[in-house]
């Protein structure tokens, strides 16, 4: 078990001194995407505070032990073990120390390219700055391995971003955010499961699976497609799969079996009753209507083109 002093090593070099805290800065910059700037851990004293200060990195702090508030703008949020708090670049933040039960926390700050789109994954960002996470020995024990690894090398570079994409694992698996500010966390289950639809739908796809892939369960997932389409998961991709096969067979000499299997039905008649359900007629039909539209607008278009030559 680590003993941590009442000091900060840059990996640079040279030591800061802080209070009851031990912290890891980083200042090379090998990757993009997501990368980590700090972290630390901290057992703090009776209203031991920060700020309010605006910070030019992502910040997230976990609480392990005790109490804390947290503010920003108009909002003050007051804090236990087991939650969290997320600081945005640029903006104004405070936070203390309950003066009975002050807390314990550690935290990792971070940036990069995509590191909002990252935070918006975990239904992170915005008005969304509070979270609760079940997984804080874990979480610690990422933390503790970063801090361990405080001298630069190669190696560490790699080991350390490893490190912070294994933090947003965990809270991946296992965030949770108030209820009523779930709104962007539903439009995500959303888009991924569109996305799922639209990837997979050439495949006997299962509405388990799609729900699986998202993180949700299924009865959730039908509950935000009726909410936001109307539809149910199996009628939107159902719609899909028809609108996609409509196309196909007007703009490919694909036979009515070919489009049934690369549009996911492994059954030929099944697919044309479906499709007639939807259509009002069957493939068959459906084909040779285009076809005779298609060859009307020739017909029509070279007309035209001879009536202008004359």
């Amino acid at each position: 078990m680590l003993k941590f002093p009442a000091y900060v090593i840059n990996i640079t070099g040279g030591i800061l001194y802080m209070e009851d805290a031990y912290v890891l800065q980083l200042k090379n910059r090998k990757f993009s995407d997501l990368y980590l700037c700090f972290c630390g851990y901290a057992k703090c004293r009776p209203l031991h505070s920060f700020g309010p200060a605006v910070r030019p990195n992502y910040i997230l702090h976990y609480v392990m032990e005790g109490k804390g508030k947290f503010s920003t703008g108009n909002e003050s949020y007051s804090l236990r073990a087991g939650q969290g708090f997320l600081i945005e670049p640029e903006v104004q933040t405070y936070y203390e120390a309950d003066p009975d039960e002050p807390w314990t926390y550690l935290w990792v700050g971070f940036s990069g390219e995509k590191a909002g789109e990252y935070l918006r994954d975990l239904g992170l960002g915005g008005e969304r700055l509070i979270y609760q996470c079940a997984c804080g020995d874990e979480l610690k024990r990422i933390v503790f391995a970063m801090l361990e690894n405080n001298t630069y090398t190669v190696a560490n570079e790699y080991l350390l971003e490893g490190s912070l994409y294994q933090f947003f694992s965990v809270l991946a698996r296992n965030l949770e955010i108030e209820a009523d500010k779930r709104t962007e966390d539903d439009n995500r289950y959303i888009r991924k499961a569109v996305e799922y639809i639209q990837n997979h739908y050439s495949y006997p796809l299962q509405i388990n699976e799609i729900a699986a892939y998202v993180g949700i369960n299924r009865s959730y997932l039908y509950t935000l497609f009726k909410e936001q389409y109307g539809l149910s998961p199996k009628e939107y991709l159902t719609n899909f799969r028809i609108t996609r096969a409509s196309q196909l067979l007007e703009i490919t000499e694909m036979s009515i079996e070919s489009v049934a299997m690369s549009c996911g039905y492994q059954n030929t008649l099944g697919f044309s009753k479906i499709f007639k359900d939807r259509l009002g007629v069957t493939p068959s039909v459906y084909k040779k209507k285009k076809e005779e539209q298609l060859r009307k607008a020739r017909k029509g278009t070279a007309e035209q083109t001879r009536k202008e030559k004359i």
